[in-house]
């Protein structure tokens, strides 16, 4: 079997490919590929690798399966792999470990104000206090606090283990969409919440899921926390809730489009320095060990698949 890999370059370049060329006659690797590239990088390929580049119908003609290094597939057209009889296996669970680290890096800044702190510190504001400390922002103790997650997959159970590490209370939402789910639903119990964070896909029943009709009923100082996809929150609506100060803080490490080269309300507030805000690039995931482990279940899939 001879595999081309799109996209190495969004895999980091300490990867260790061996489990992938172990697997097939030949990888061709390609460290990114361009919409006019795509043709001459699929070439004569039975098997296409790819993490973010967009697979049409057109290039699944004789192709033996697709592999997406990744858990979403909206960069496959599913329809026409369907119909042409392509499978298409990609990853999942395999940055638990990273993605929960960082949601609770994220609940931990949010919680002490760090963004403002360090803001302050910048500024001077501590060199010039009257006393040894700063007491500008109001932090909260996790203790006692309660936690609701948005998805009880691996990653949310994973994020709950810790947060109980904290002492905190945590509850799970109903599955949005679902009509046979017996845990609160998410409506009824962001009430509760202390702090608020999404694990969840992005589909009809998450898109916006957090929006300006539901977001005063969150307690007043609630943090959010979004590291699951662009999107289902909405980002204006959470912006302006923290600058009225409804929000206690608000943390994503996703956007609706990535990159935002075409800029977003949320990096362009990050400037002023006076919001308890934090952005990180989608890099919840990208432990060395968590981007390996995509290595190895591909490499299994492609197993699977000539099996």
């Amino acid at each position: 079997m001879k595999a081309v890999l799109l996209d190495a370059d969004t895999l980091g370049t300490d990867i260790d490919l061996s489990p992938i060329r172990d697997a097939v006659s030949e990888l061709r690797v390609h460290a990114r590929t361009h919409p006019e590239q795509l043709k001459e990088h699929l070439a004569d390929a039975d098997l296409i690798l790819t993490n973010k580049v967009l697979i049409p119908d057109w290039a699944m003609h004789g192709r033996k399966g697709i592999l997406v290094l990744a858990t979403g597939t909206n960069n496959i057209d599913m329809a026409a792999a369907r119909a042409l009889g392509v499978p298409v296996r990609n990853v999942s669970n395999y940055g638990t470990h990273s993605v929960a680290q960082h949601t609770l890096m994220l609940m931990l800044a949010l919680a002490a104000r760090l963004p403002l702190y360090q803001h302050d510190v910048a500024a001077g504001a501590w060199q010039h206090s009257p006393f040894f400390c700063l007491l500008n922002h109001r932090t909260t103790e996790l203790a006692g606090k309660t936690l609701v997650i948005v998805g009880q997959g691996a990653l949310g159970s994973a994020v709950a283990k810790l947060a109980d590490a904290l002492g905190m209370i945590v509850k799970f939402s109903a599955r949005p969409g679902g009509d046979d789910d017996r845990r609160p639903a998410f409506a009824e119990l962001i009430k509760e919440a202390d702090v608020l964070s999404f694990h969840c896909p992005l589909n009809e029943h998450t898109q916006q899921l957090l929006n300006r009709d539901n977001i005063d009923h969150l307690k007043r100082g609630c943090l959010v926390i979004n590291c699951a996809r662009g999107g289902i929150i909405d980002e204006m609506a959470a912006l302006w809730a923290l600058q009225a100060g409804h929000l206690g803080g608000l943390a994503v490490d996703v956007l609706p489009i990535e990159p935002p080269q075409q800029g977003h309300p949320l990096l362009s507030a990050l400037k002023q320095g006076n919001l308890n805000l934090i952005v990180t690039p989608h890099n919840a995931w990208i432990s060395p060990q968590a981007r390996q482990n995509i290595i190895h279940l591909t490499a299994q899939n492609i197993a699977s698949l000539m099996a």
